[in-house]
């Protein structure tokens, strides 16, 4: 999970609604499904997420899937945030076609876990500044809690991964193949001479404002040469 650094203020509807915010779960829920500038706010956090899911770095856009619009903390557990653009996310799954097809599968800000009410003090947010820390990616797909973790922030992971559904069944899949491509790529390039540095720039330096999936596990993947190549071309992504 990768930090995401707001940008920003979600736009002037935006602000008004939050300048006299609900009071109560049952005003946050009402408001926010009238709310008018859904799609402007969406792509204004898309824009500064690089295109990638808030949790699973999915890059939805490119598997015909959606996103919508997370409350990093519950808008029914704090409602005086439902309209605060620094509690705002995109996150992969739309709430409409996507959980027909995933159901209790789903991931992210759909998962069912995120549903309920969450305790923030466990709880791993894309907006903290330490964020990436806590997790460690598997060549089976798999994520997992850092080995350089102390007990209280293994269980924060853990906590944020089972919440979240990290693990489910498609990001296993997802993750599990773009771990064989790297392989292939890396192995390609150790044999013909080729330039890791070139591909790493490749993978992980934005294109045109966009990320490609993955972002964290590929940065681990490659460890001091995605360091170099991020300091050198894409230091904001530090």
């Amino acid at each position: 999970m990768r930090t995401i650094t707001k940008q920003g203020s979600g736009g002037y509807q935006l602000g008004k609604s939050h300048a006299n915010p609900p009071l109560t779960g049952g005003q946050a829920t009402s408001r926010w499904s009238s709310f008018v500038d859904k799609v402007n706010v969406l792509q204004s956090l898309l824009d500064e997420q690089y295109q990638l899911c808030c949790y699973s770095e999915l890059r939805a856009d490119e598997l015909g899937l959606g996103y919508h619009i997370e409350h990093v903390e519950n808008k029914s557990q704090n409602p005086l945030r439902t309209f605060d653009y620094m509690n705002l996310a995109a996150s992969a799954l739309d709430s409409e076609n996507d959980l027909r097809v995933f159901g209790s599968d789903a991931f992210g800000g759909h998962a069912l876990g995120k549903k309920k009410a969450v305790d923030m003090n466990r709880f791993v947010s894309c907006h903290q500044s330490d964020s990436q820390r806590f997790f460690a990616y598997l060549s089976d797909g798999r994520v997992v809690a850092s080995k350089t973790l102390d007990e209280q922030d293994t269980d924060k992971a853990n906590y944020t991964i089972d919440l979240l559904n990290l693990n489910s069944p498609y990001l296993i899949i997802r993750r599990g193949q773009w771990w064989a491509e790297l392989e292939q790529l890396f192995q390609e390039h150790q044999e013909k001479g080729w330039s890791l540095d070139d591909l790493v720039g490749l993978e992980l330096v934005p294109s045109q404002s966009l990320l490609r999936s993955f972002f964290s596990l590929t940065r681990q993947f490659f460890g001091m040469v995605a360091e170099r190549t991020l300091q050198q071309h894409a230091p904001k992504l530090l």
